[in-house]
């Protein structure tokens, strides 16, 4: 999804108007990128932008956040005069920003203008633990189609007459369900 300028203009505006920022120079950079379209053209609202190779957090006063972190090339400052300087030096740069504030993953006009961020590992979000759930869904999953097939296949062999097969189906159900008991 591609956030145009006035989209960004609007929220940012939007944002500085219902909002209090921890740093008052945090306000300065985001009416800078507001009142300079070229820069703001580069701008992107993510989650997670510490790991991208320019970022910026910046918090409200009505969340527990640091105020203000600022990442270039895995350097980081809490320096909003620094990296004010950076971003007006560098205005051809994507720079990518986290806004900290209470109910953000709530509010639609936040969602309007957030990108995915391209610097998250796939399976940043995923836990040990839901990689073990996830491995055993699968596990289950398997085991009762394998179950389901061997089912549909001792019918067959019932309607036919084929004892043999039949024997050697329910030895394969036999042993897949010791298997199963086993784990």
């Amino acid at each position: 999804m591609t956030v145009t300028v006035l989209e960004k203009k609007r929220f940012i505006n939007w944002f500085l108007n219902n909002y209090q920022l921890k740093r008052r120079e945090s306000v300065w950079i985001l009416n800078y990128l507001m009142n300079h379209e070229r820069v703001l053209e580069h701008v992107h609202f993510v989650d997670e932008a510490r790991l991208c190779p320019k970022g910026v957090v910046i918090s409200t006063k009505c969340v527990d956040d640091p105020p203000f972190r600022f990442y270039k090339e895995q350097v980081m400052t809490s320096d909003p005069e620094k990296s004010f300087h950076d971003i007006r030096l560098n205005d051809n740069e994507t720079i990518f920003i986290q806004l900290n504030f209470a109910n953000s993953n709530k509010c639609h006009r936040y969602a309007g203008v957030l990108e995915e961020n391209p610097y998250i590992p796939k399976d940043y979000y995923v836990t040990e633990k839901d990689q073990q759930i996830a491995e055993q869904f699968l596990t289950n999953l398997i085991y009762e189609f394998q179950i389901k097939k061997i089912h549909e296949e001792i019918d067959r062999a019932l309607d036919i007459g084929d004892r043999d097969r039949f024997h050697e189906l329910i030895e394969q159900l036999n042993q897949l369900t010791d298997e199963k008991c086993a784990q």
